[in-house]
């Protein structure tokens, strides 16, 4: 048995206990090939949910500071992070956005499910902010479909992203995929990036309900 699939048998029973998960559209993921799935990001626990109650195991981006702990807890959350999917990656500095690309590239080109939140950082107050054109470069390097999701209802068991969750209702809502393939050899092309990223981002709304701002969530932050 794989890490992820232990992971999945121990936590997942669990969590449907505390979370009564509603997850709807399932079958919009294709069941084999390169996916990448994007959506919205309300606070820290959305990435160990959403992955727990899709079929296919799904691989994600996390601050490299979860899996270089000390001692007996750091190397617990090392093996917890990673066998959930995390890849670990530094994002500081200029070359962060670049390294995340790349790894989403190699996950992608094996075969695999890559998930991304456009926005690129947690919603600072449960709107919808302007997504990344990363989305749109990962889906026209590799010509993976993009699968548009919804997390509903995390913010509120756990506001402010952090603490240990409350029991409450969360559901997890997955679009029609949405190919871009006629867009090959254009990720160049800072206008066909912003318009493919704006689509993507336009469904996310339209599943999760969410007000949707037109600016970028870390200059929310900053203000």
């Amino acid at each position: 048995m794989s890490r992820f699939a232990l992971i999945k048998a121990v936590l997942g029973p669990i969590m449907r206990l505390m979370f009564r998960p509603r997850v709807e559209g399932a079958e919009h993921i294709p069941g084999d090939g390169p996916v990448i799935l994007a959506g919205n990001h309300l606070t820290f626990i959305d990435s160990m949910i959403m992955p727990l109650f899709c079929d296919r195991q799904v691989f994600f981006i996390g601050k490299d500071e979860y899996v270089t702990g000390k001692g007996i807890k750091g190397r617990l959350m090392a093996w917890f992070f990673t066998g959930c999917g995390m890849i670990p990656v530094d994002r500081d500095g200029g070359r962060g956005g670049v390294a995340a690309l790349m790894t989403g590239r190699r996950v992608l080109e094996e075969g695999k499910v890559f998930s991304i939140y456009p926005e690129g950082t947690r919603s600072p107050d449960g709107r919808l902010y302007r997504g990344r054109t990363g989305i749109a470069r990962l889906a026209m390097m590799t010509g993976a479909p993009v699968v548009p999701f919804a997390i509903i209802g995390t913010d509120k068991i756990q506001p402010g992203g952090a603490g240990f969750p409350r029991p409450g209702r969360v559901t997890v809502r997955f679009g029609e995929a949405m190919e871009f393939s006629r867009y090959e050899g254009m990720d160049r092309d800072r206008y066909v990036l912003r318009a493919v990223t704006d689509s993507v981002m336009t469904e996310v709304m339209r599943l999760s309900g969410q007000e949707y701002v037109d600016m970028y969530a870390t200059k929310a932050k900053a203000a």
